[in-house]
Order: structure tokens, then sequence, then C-alpha cells
């Protein structure tokens, strides 16, 4: 029943999902393992890229076309992603370190605020 990791589940302790977005330049489904939490019904995702200064290609993709596709362990959902607000971003960002304590060393390596990715699921 193992997957090998490919469904999303844990890595190095903290729970995982798998991110589908649509690559803004080939058009071609990309898929990216990524940290997630959850709050109010919705996942959420850091834009992190390790404190980079750039944004990750996934979030580039998912700026240019918000549906995606996720999936938790063997569920597939499909949402709409969008960056938290400031308000939102103040919420949740302690959620994600809680997940992932290295978030705020990250957000410490870059000048750039990390975006936090909201994905409502489709009704």
């Amino acid at each position: 029943m193992g997957s090998g990791g490919t469904e999303g589940q844990y890595w190095n302790g903290t729970q995982t999902l798998l991110l589908t977005t649509v690559g803004r330049v080939s058009g071609n489904p990309v898929r990216t393992p990524l940290i997630y939490g959850e709050a109010d019904g919705r996942y959420l995702l850091v834009a992190s890229k390790g404190g980079a200064d750039e944004h990750p290609l996934w979030f580039r993709n998912l700026s240019a076309n918000p549906q995606v596709r996720i999936q938790v362990g063997p569920r597939i959902l499909q949402g709409t992603a969008r960056t938290a607000d400031p308000e939102e971003r103040a919420a949740y960002w302690p959620v994600m370190v809680k997940h992932w304590p290295a978030y705020d060393e990250y957000q410490a390596k870059t000048d750039r605020e990390i975006p936090i990715v909201v994905i409502e699921p489709a009704a």
C-alpha cells in the first residue's frame, strides 16, 4: 500500500500535499509536493522557496492561472488559489510556522514578504 511519497503524506515529520498548477509558459500540468496547513476549511501553502528573493515557480504559475488541483492523501480536490490578504497572512503565518518552524528563518533571509496561498476547495 505504500506509495513511496507520491500521495503527499508526511515529509520530515510534517504534512504534505501535491499541488498541480498549469505551467504559465508550457501550459502543462506541474506537480509540486508542499507542506500545508488547514484553516477555516481552506488549505494553506507558503511560497517560501527557502527564503530566496524570488517567488517559487508554482506560485508564479498559480498567479497566472489560479485553478489548481491538490491531492491530500488519497483525496483529490479542485480549487481556486489566491494570495492571503495582510489580515489573513497575519493569522495564518503562526499556523504554518507550527508545521514548519524554519518559515520564520526563511522570512528573515529575504526582503520579499513571503506570501501565504489560500486554496478554496471547489464545492
